[in-house]
């Protein structure tokens, strides 16, 4: 009874006068609602490469990952719980040194091996195709596994592979990775095409028809115009921030941002130190110049050694992110930022952000920011969720035609 009619005098407070949630219980609320659904980890080829194919498809998912090397491991069964993960797109990353039908063959490995994950772990996972799977994985109290290759070279650039790819499950392709590929330039390498090749625009438009979301991380910034001059469907950026905010090759210019509210599309920012922290990333520049000089004789080893020591690496923050998703908000617009991670693809991440389970972190700091709980929910899932939808009416009518 006491306890009745506190909650009544509670309730009866105006609206002002209610005690403040903290930004930890905001955060807490708003991934109850909606969960996170990221937009790319890397955790399949991280196991692949630590233990071999046929030990990952048996390995232990719910081990402690900071066992594991030489990859640190940032994604496990219970760090996925307890960042409030509801929803993965799973890169199903292979090198771009395979090439032709060595590299397709790994990438329907991976597949296979996500697939045999998901079959192992029935109540922990969910392979989902559309929002509508996604959804209802995410009521039951599971995480909607979506299926995602990085990198055009995984079909061997062949329209025909991309259409077996898709009956595998695939809803999700970056167009190359850190070369160019047959028929896109990327990010990070001298351009060959000015942007796509020949054959580009008809890839898009076949991406378009399945309703295979069009990624465009890794591209440069002459194929992220081409593709929006020529799509259907609104993009996703699925691991890239601001380069408005950190100079980096692998970010999102402005005059790129501006044009994703007339498609409809989707930056989710990435966590990658060298892409939030401008300190970060001309650190890295110049030990890739140095070690390029000292080459990989021990002597070689031993200057790296030294020159590390007298240059630490710039620590990067949980906070710079959020500068990075703030910054995305205001000009693109809300609707217009997701988060992508990229657990499990690169070494380290920022101080706050170091495993999946830290999710909950950085809603907190938005909250902390002013973040409305609705934006909050958009950035979680929601804005995801729209695109995919939008993704599945376009290929429903380019099929009809």
């Amino acid at each position: 009874m006491r306890a009745a009619l506190a909650l009544f005098a509670l309730l009866a407070l105006p609206a002002n006068a209610q005690p403040k949630l903290s930004p930890e219980a905001v955060a807490a609320r708003v991934l109850k609602a909606m969960p996170v659904i990221d937009g790319h980890n890397d955790w399949p080829w991280a196991m692949r490469t630590h233990y071999g194919l046929e030990k990952a498809r048996a390995a232990d998912l719910s081990a402690d990952p900071t066992r594991r090397a030489p990859q640190p491991g940032h994604t496990s069964i219970p760090l996925l719980r307890q960042g409030k993960v509801g929803g993965q797109l799973w890169s199903l990353y292979v090198p771009m040194r395979l090439k032709g039908e060595d590299a397709v063959r790994t990438s329907f490995e991976q597949i296979d091996l996500m697939k045999t994950w998901i079959a192992r772990h029935p109540e922990v996972f969910e392979l989902v195709t559309t929002a509508e799977g996604m959804e209802r994985a995410i009521r039951r109290g599971r995480i909607g596994s979506m299926l995602a290759f990085e990198g055009a070279h995984q079909v061997n650039d062949d329209i025909a592979v991309l259409r077996r790819a898709h009956a595998a499950g695939v809803r999700a392709m970056t167009l190359t990775h850190s070369q160019p590929s047959a028929l896109f330039d990327s990010a990070t390498a001298e351009p060959r095409y000015s942007g796509m090749a020949a054959g580009g625009r008809a890839m898009i438009a076949e991406m378009n028809r399945l309703g295979v979301l069009v990624d465009l991380s890794h591209v440069s910034p002459a194929v992220m115009h081409q593709v929006l001059d020529v799509t259907k469907a609104p993009v996703i950026f699925s691991h890239s921030s601001a380069k408005g905010v950190t100079n980096h090759p692998r970010n999102v210019p402005d005059d790129v941002l501006r044009r994703l509210p007339a498609n409809g599309g989707l930056v989710m920012v990435t966590f990658v130190p060298a892409f939030i922290d401008q300190a970060r990333a001309d650190w890295q520049n110049r030990w890739q110049a140095n070690a390029l000089v000292a080459g990989s004789s021990a002597d070689g080893r031993a200057r790296m050694t030294a020159w590390d020591k007298a240059n630490p690496r710039p620590v990067s923050t949980l906070a710079m992110v959020a500068d990075h998703i703030e910054h995305v908000a205001r000009v693109a617009g809300h609707d217009h930022v997701g988060l992508g991670g990229d657990y499990d693809g690169v070494p380290d991440l920022p101080q706050g952000l170091e495993t999946v389970a830290t999710y909950p972190a950085l809603f907190a700091e938005l909250a902390r920011r002013g973040w409305s709980e609705a934006n909050l929910r958009k950035l979680a899932g929601g804005n995801f969720l729209r695109v995919l939808r939008a993704n599945e009416k376009v290929a429903a009518r380019l099929s009809r035609n």
